[in-house]
């Protein structure tokens, strides 16, 4: 039997239904001030990651100081440690920079695990029944090794950071421990690399000023990366949509 169209008290009651009563979003509730403003946060966070992908080339040609102080990017981390080798300075101002800007949004979504728990890993990950199974076994570590979860998230591994922080948020780890236990995990992974780069040393330095010769086109081929991905995800969802 083929699918009917919902029925006209389906219909009204959808209608009638409040925007923020959406499965997309990841409050049960009429959202408060501070509901909107970290999803807001949330909001401004992907946005800035999509305009710092094509940028990091550009910065890290010009000078690596810039790029460590917007994203604490760890390839700037080493450029800055290749440069104390040779003489400079101002290494310990590099380092300082890039830890506190690597941490800079990791508090949104730590705050936003401890203000929705559930209903944003929801939104992270789907609702499905598998999904559901994954979510309550990452509740269960988190709350258990909450401490070594967060550290984790600057290993050089690919770890979701932003569902981590959430989990940790969410299973109910003290903001006081949070941010004590983020920050020593970001000075400590960044001071490694800074090492790395002071013991390479001048090689670092002559190839990073090589790459600045060509980051404005490497910068261009990643901003087309992007956006033609934007446009073809829009394009397939739009395929997919039913009545087309």
């Amino acid at each position: 039997m083929s699918d009917s169209a919902p029925e006209p008290d389906a219909r009204a009651a959808e209608q009638d239904r409040p925007w923020w009563d959406d499965p997309s979003l990841p409050w049960s509730h009429e959202p408060t001030r501070r509901d909107l403003v970290c999803w807001t946060g949330i909001g401004l966070v992907g946005i800035y990651s999509l305009v710092m992908l094509p940028l990091r080339p550009v910065l890290l040609g010009y000078t690596p100081y810039v790029l460590a102080a917007v994203s604490g990017s760890r390839t700037a981390v080493v450029m800055i440690g290749a440069l104390s080798a040779t003489g400079d300075p101002w290494w310990w101002a590099g380092w300082l920079m890039a830890t506190v800007s690597v941490l800079k949004f990791d508090w949104v979504y730590f705050w936003a695990g401890k203000l929705w728990g559930r209903g944003l890993l929801e939104v992270m990950t789907g609702t499905s029944e598998r999904a559901r199974r994954r979510n309550e076994r990452a509740e269960r570590f988190a709350l258990r090794w909450s401490v070594p979860a967060v550290l984790a998230t600057y290993l050089p591994i690919p770890l979701p950071g932003a569902i981590i922080y959430a989990t940790v948020g969410a299973a109910g780890m003290s903001w006081r421990r949070f941010l004590v236990v983020d920050a020593i995990g970001a000075a400590v992974l960044q001071g490694l690399y800074l090492y790395l780069g002071h013991r390479l040393g001048e090689p670092a330095v002559r190839f990073v000023e090589e790459y600045a010769k060509y980051s404005i086109w490497l910068s261009l081929v990643l901003l087309a990366v992007v956006v033609g991905g934007m446009l073809l995800g829009d394009r397939r969802r739009k395929a997919g949509r039913p009545g087309r």
